[in-house]
């Protein structure tokens, strides 16, 4: 996507397939660590524009996004708010083939549209400075 540059755009996946239930309400440590370490110092992730998506059952990770959205906050993240997308990864027909690649025909446009979104707020962003 020309005007998309990887220095201003952070897109963050998380995918939970085998983690405990618990973690569904909250981020996974490793990446709670990684945020937090990033933004020491000189935060990284200072008025970055970033997207989420997640994968899980259920509410396909709706709760760990929710809450990646409020530390998104104390990090200065600029998340877009549309479209969402939550993959209800175990529900049929299958999202992810056996080596975990993603096979869905619709979860890739829907992908796309993310991916869509946030190029054109980053580029808003970047017209803003």
């Amino acid at each position: 996507m020309e005007g998309l540059h990887a220095c201003y755009v952070i897109f963050l996946m998380l995918i939970y397939v085998l983690a405990p239930r618990i973690l569904f309400v909250s981020i996974v440590g490793p990446l709670k660590n990684a945020l937090d370490w990033a933004s020491r110092g000189k935060n990284c992730w200072a008025d970055k524009p970033a997207a989420i998506v997640s994968a899980g059952g259920g509410f396909g990770g709706g709760r760990s996004q929710y809450h990646l959205r409020q530390v998104g906050v104390f990090l200065d993240l600029h998340f877009i708010n549309k479209p969402e997308l939550f993959v209800k990864a175990f529900e049929q027909p299958p999202k992810f083939d056996s080596d975990g690649n993603l096979i869905d025909v619709e979860i890739r446009e829907r992908i796309k549209q993310v991916l869509l979104s946030l190029q054109a707020f980053t580029l808003r962003l970047q017209k803003k400075d």
